[in-house]
């Protein structure tokens, strides 16, 4: 823990050097944060040793810079990815999403009011990222069965999920970290204190039916419709990869034509290169003929690509091995999934060769497509980004497995990978329980309950009330105990890219703080009071905010954008708390992009999007929302 001595430290007058090399880490921070050269974890650990090896200047020891793991906002988070899973685990979400497509029919209005109604109320009690996970599939299935293209569904799912996170302190990790933020910086400025459970709840309930109301009347007609609404969900508006087959021995597609062998197959796929031993050929491939082991790279559609693994004499290489007759006779039973990667999936930054993915997921890999389009590389060789989608083949087991992994968002409804259903009420009273200890006024129940029963004893009840992460963390051993999650099971429900991000940012955020850095930047924003209301600089900061969590994350942004924003209206006379409110609630909602939030990430696959769509709908619900919460903050808190 920080001493409270530290925060009492004037910040320094002018620049300091102390500031400079604070100010280049967080420029290089955030450099590596945008290209992803590193892995964000990786980044995030990178900050901390450099901010320790630079202490005469950053006045970051070696344990300040990792109590970032022992911060309360650190543990809260990943107490509630188990607790998040443990309810996923039962099937519950599952349960509501077929309720929501008995509901939706193949009214797009129905659809959309059910998709909002559910993820947004969802999202304020349960983290709103394996919420969408878990909904991907189901609203997918809705609009198929509905007769409506997914492109119109998969973003407003994305974005009402981010808006009923704003509902609760534990609807997103973001609101967690501000809070401990908030509380930590309150020895400094002491209007600043940790959120309350439902500190902001009314706010974020007109954000939700204001957000809600636009993709429903506006957002939707400005989404195109990228994928059919009569193509099956399994195509999920990925219309080419791009995939590898290798010609067999013993083939009798042996000495014919390379592009013949792909027309003889029936299927409509375009060959665009020939690999023998090592050397590409995209010329004359007209004239070249087959000998075996050479390597067709064919563009066809999904349907295609499952057509051609048929296709006698071509075989799949899955994961850098080939697949022999033995293995095609017994996967024959095997069914195409596509897989998005989430950007906190263990395969980021591998290769399929790398990753031994046929082996880890009894599943074979038969195309890749990056954000960007269908790739041009090996595919074994090809290193893996978040927002990547694999056609995959799999065994009914695979698919389970795949289905139950956090290693990706499977992008149809498989079915009922053997939930426990028969712990929903364990898993749902326990998640009332963590709610509730924080919740209830205590308080106020042991002055009823001791003038009802004039017991004094009962004042006890008092003392009930417990911090957030005491209660979390009560919750996850009680899930264990009641068997809602297998011990071995909590280490797997939790999103270590968000945790090693969160310790990893902690100690920049305590070292723009300690150096007078945040106070030197607060200043300079502050400086705009001289010909902006305080209102606008509140708004100025909203907007600042959100574009920051555009390119890098949500959680780093709130560990930059708080200090600032809390000595800006200091240094104008304003409530600091408006303006860490306003940061919390620009930072939870990112709408301009696909990587600002993973959430958005989780539905651009499926949904065929491309980075345009999300700044065409985003983009007017980020300026209304902006005027929206930055009124509400003025009109509930005050400046």
């Amino acid at each position: 823990m920080v001493s409270a001595s530290v925060w009492q430290v004037a910040p320094p007058t002018g620049v300091t050097p102390q500031m400079l090399v604070v100010f280049a880490v967080t420029l290089a921070a955030v450099v590596l944060f945008v290209t992803e050269w590193l892995p964000i974890d990786v980044t995030a650990i990178a900050i901390m040793v450099t901010l320790i090896v630079l202490e005469p200047w950053t006045q970051i020891s070696p344990t300040d810079g990792i109590s970032g793991f022992s911060s309360p906002a650190t543990i809260t988070v990943l107490a509630m990815f188990i607790l998040s899973a443990g309810i996923s685990r039962t099937g519950a979400v599952q349960i509501v999403g077929r309720k929501i497509t008995a509901f939706a029919g193949d009214s797009l209005d129905r659809q959309l009011l059910a998709t909002i109604s559910v993820a947004g109320p969802l999202s304020g009690f349960l983290n709103n990222t394996p919420v969408v996970a878990v909904l991907v599939p189901v609203i997918s299935d809705v609009a198929h069965k509905g007769n409506t293209s997914p492109s119109k569904l998969l973003i407003p799912l994305s974005y009402a999920s981010q808006l009923g996170g704003m509902l609760t302190l534990i609807g997103t990790s973001t609101n967690i970290l501000a809070s401990a933020t908030s509380a930590r910086l309150s020895r400094k400025y002491p209007s600043l204190h940790a959120f309350d459970f439902f500190e902001f709840t009314s706010l974020g309930a007109v954000v939700l039916v204001v957000g809600g109301l636009y993709l429903m009347t506006v957002g939707h007609r400005l989404l195109p419709e990228r994928v059919p609404p009569d193509v099956a969900v399994d195509e999920t508006g990925v219309k080419e990869y791009l995939a590898e087959f290798v010609v067999d021995d013993g083939s009798p597609l042996v000495g014919r034509r390379a592009t013949t062998a792909v027309e003889a197959s029936g299927v409509d796929a375009d060959l665009l290169q020939l690999i023998r031993d090592g050397e590409r050929f995209t010329d004359e491939l007209d004239q070249r003929r087959l000998r075996p082991d050479d390597t067709l790279v064919i563009r066809a559609t999904s349907e295609t690509l499952g057509g051609l693994d048929d296709v006698d004499g071509l075989v799949l290489p899955g994961a850098g091995e080939a697949v022999d007759g033995a293995d095609r006779a017994a996967t024959d039973d095997r069914s195409l999934v596509h897989v998005v990667v989430p950007s906190s999936s263990p395969l980021v930054g591998q290769t399929l060769r790398s990753s031994t993915f046929r082996a880890r997921y009894d599943a074979t890999v038969l195309a890749l497509r990056t954000r960007s389009g269908a790739v041009r590389d090996r595919l074994d060789d090809f290193t893996i980004r978040g927002g990547d989608t694999l056609l995959v083949r799999a065994s009914a087991g695979g698919v389970d497995r795949l289905a139950r992994t956090r290693d990706f968002v499977l992008s149809r409804d498989v079915g009922d990978p053997d939930y426990r259903s028969e712990k929903i009420p364990h898993a749902i009273a326990i998640m009332i329980g963590v709610v509730g200890l924080v919740a209830l006024p205590w308080e106020l129940l042991a002055t009823v309950l001791v003038g009802a029963t004039g017991i004094q004893q009962l004042s006890v009840v008092a003392g009930f009330q417990q911090d957030i992460m005491v209660s979390a963390l009560a919750g996850v051993v009680t899930m264990v105990v009641a068997g809602v999650l297998g011990p071995g099971e909590l280490y797997e429900s939790v999103d270590w890219t968000v945790i090693f991000l969160l310790a990893g940012v902690i100690p920049l955020g305590v070292a723009l703080e300690r150096t007078g850095a945040a106070a030197l930047a607060g200043n300079a924003v502050a400086a705009s009071a001289g010909f902006l209301p305080d209102l606008l600089v509140l708004w100025v900061f909203y907007v600042a905010t959100g574009l920051i969590t555009e390119v890098i994350s949500n959680n780093a942004s709130v560990v930059l954008m708080i200090p600032v924003a809390a000595a800006a209206a200091t240094a104008i006379g304003a409530n600091p708390f408006a303006f860490v409110l306003a940061v919390t609630f620009a930072a939870s909602t990112a709408f301009l992009g696909p990587i600002g939030y993973q959430t958005n990430l989780f539905v651009y696959g499926p949904g065929g999007y491309r980075f345009t769509d999300y700044m065409r709908v985003g983009a007017p619900l980020q300026l209304l929302l902006s005027v929206v919460t930055v009124l509400g903050i003025a009109l509930l808190w005050g400046l």
